[in-house]
């Protein structure tokens, strides 16, 4: 019989798994045990579902799903947009937040689903622009008492590199690399480079201490509300000249005409002495913090 957690594996996108995770929440893993068959030998007859590859598939020959199946990719059609929009957070933590087990607090309605798989690990799912807040309640709550790691990033749709199950495995293979002396987060921008997290930690932009990843993202907010788009986007265009006297004009040139506010952040940040690989991540995070005026 599958367990929760082997039906979360089984997602093979965002939207399902935010489908999955939902389902759950009213149904028990015995619920599937009562209602589904498992199914017999494949033969011209009878086959399994085509999903999860053990329940039996409806009694018309033409589904190719068992009833589970059919319901979460029932739900998981009306989630597209949810999906595009959500981040999943695979944690390994010394002690699990007491707000998570309760479901108080941000928990209560702030998330899109969540999973405790054991006594040191969870799962949430949420809207990316609630990432910033999420970790400063974890702050609040529980400060320096809460050590582990935070592993973050996006959904994906279903492709032959891989689907959302793969990506929450390779989480797992991964979670165990850090001692519980403090509060980790490993932040990908893109679900596939858990298959590749050397590339990313060799510039820098894969692990950081909780405080100091929360930095980061005030830092975004900032620069996107004080920045135009295209000005940001001339910044970032100006980290790819190789020519000196070519950036110097590009620099001159924009700071001639924006605000005074702008300018005194870019000079305190000491801007134009960032590397690549800073600056690359700062525009990362500006998908997981909102414009403010």
């Amino acid at each position: 019989m599958l367990s929760i957690f082997d039906w979360i594996r089984q997602s093979r996108s965002g939207a399902e798994l935010i489908a999955t995770l939902q389902y759950f929440q009213n149904h028990s893993a015995d619920f599937f045990q009562a209602q589904e068959a498992i199914s017999g030998p494949i033969s011209l007859f009878n086959r399994p579902c085509k999903r999860c590859w053990l329940y039996s598939c409806q009694d018309n020959l033409e589904f190719l799903y068992c009833k589970t199946c059919m319901e979460i990719i029932a739900r998981a059609k009306l989630l597209g947009h949810q999906s595009r929009q959500a981040i999943v957070v695979w944690a390994h933590v010394a002690s699990l937040p007491k707000q998570l087990e309760s479901k108080t607090g941000f928990y209560s309605n702030h998330i899109y689903g969540s999973y405790i798989h054991d006594a040191q690990h969870f799962m949430l799912m949420m809207n990316r622009f609630k990432l910033k807040p999420w970790i400063q309640e974890l702050l609040i709550y529980h400060g320096t008492d809460l050590k582990g790691l935070l592993q973050i990033f996006p959904t994906i749709a279903n492709t032959a590199r891989g689907g959302m199950g793969d990506i929450i495995c390779r989480a797992i293979h991964q979670d165990s690399r850090f001692p519980m002396d403090m509060l980790r987060i490993r932040f990908f921008s893109d679900a596939y480079q858990l298959f590749t997290p050397h590339v990313r930690e060799q510039k820098g932009l894969l692990t950081f201490e909780v405080r100091n990843f929360l930095k980061l993202l005030e830092m975004a907010s900032i620069f996107r509300s004080l920045l135009l788009p295209e000005d940001q986007q001339i910044l970032r265009n100006m980290t790819n000249l190789k020519n000196k006297s070519e950036e110097q004009f590009f620099w001159g040139r924009i700071t001639g005409y924006l605000s005074s506010e702008a300018k005194d952040m870019l000079n305190a940040w000491n801007f134009r002495q960032w590397s690549k690989n800073q600056i690359t991540l700062l525009y990362e995070l500006f998908d997981y913090v909102k414009y403010t005026s």
